[in-house]
């Protein structure tokens, strides 16, 4: 059994978490997570199981959008609500105007320096780890870009502010909302976060942990997968049947001339479908030897072919 599950991921479970409880759930130690999300976070957490871990490291649909809260004045060492005060400003004077007047200058392709309290390593070590350690070392700035930035409202008692983000793979709210408040002077820790849509999965098709555990004490989670190539619907498609389909699930290059897919210098991967309607692999396009080839191959080769 194949396929993914949508998990509305509760605050307080890491995504390891999470994958931890579902495989106990399904009873399979094959399950994978499609983009991690902070414990505090909530929302949007794909879950891979069987052969559709192969398809976490090969996401096409890389744009996240995330509903974030942030409070100006106080700042912390996660850059969270969950974290250590650092300082305390004085923010009364802060506007929604002022903030609409700031948020351009963060959208589009900008710059961002990792936080310490985050998963990334540096010479094999994780940040958090020497986080914990009281250790902070320099990190890069990273490219990431926001789509889109909206302030959905601004609470001038609490100074605690709503924004809708679109953003790129990578990115981290928590310190767009730190920037933020760097740049009115007064600082900012972000408050709540939830991810509503990833991987072209939306919080609507979600499940929630406790929905799940009941789907698998009545023996139905498994009928809650959704396909693997829900995943990949954005690629252009390939269909191949009958000799075709058993000579590439065999690992031969199918060349573009021989097959409907043309070359047309696109550098994107394509998703080849058998001509029943299930999702063979992902491939990509030699430009050099004008072949399709194997990228991740979903269905078993055909030896007997």
């Amino acid at each position: 059994m194949d396929g993914i599950l949508v998990i509305n991921k509760p605050q307080g479970y890491t995504s390891f978490d999470v994958v931890a409880r579902i495989k106990g759930m399904l009873k399979t130690k094959k399950v994978g997570h499609g983009g991690t999300l902070d414990p505090m976070a909530t929302g949007v957490l794909p879950i891979f199981v069987g052969r559709a871990t192969k398809c976490c490291d090969i996401i096409p649909e890389d744009v996240k959008y995330y509903v974030a809260e942030f409070k100006l004045g106080t700042t912390t060492d996660t850059l969270d609500i969950t974290g250590n005060i650092l300082s305390q400003t004085d923010a009364s004077h802060i506007s929604k105007s002022d903030i609409e007047r700031v948020i351009p200058s963060f959208t589009g392709n900008i710059m961002q320096i990792p936080p310490m309290y985050s998963a990334i390593q540096i010479d094999g070590k994780r940040l958090y780890d020497l986080a914990r350690q009281g250790i902070e070392v320099k990190r890069k700035q990273r490219p990431v870009r926001i789509h889109k930035l909206n302030l959905e409202c601004f609470d001038e008692k609490t100074k605690t502010a709503k924004i809708f983000v679109e953003c790129s793979k990578g990115t981290y709210i928590r310190t767009l909302c730190s920037d933020i408040g760097d740049s009115l002077k007064c600082g900012a820790v972000m408050t709540s976060l939830c991810r509503i849509s990833s991987a072209g999965f939306n919080i609507g098709e979600s499940i929630t942990m406790e929905q799940a555990q009941t789907f698998a004490e009545n023996d139905c989670l498994w009928d809650k997968l959704l396909p693997i190539d829900r995943v990949f619907e954005s690629l252009p498609k390939v269909i191949l049947g009958g000799k075709q389909k058993k000579l590439y699930c065999n690992g031969v290059r199918m060349d573009l001339n021989r097959i409907s897919l043309k070359n047309n210098g696109s550098d994107s991967d394509v998703r080849v479908v058998a001509d029943d309607g299930k999702l063979i692999g992902i491939a990509y396009i030699d430009k050099d030897t004008n072949c399709l080839c194997s990228k991740k191959m979903f269905l078993i080769p055909e030896n007997n072919a």
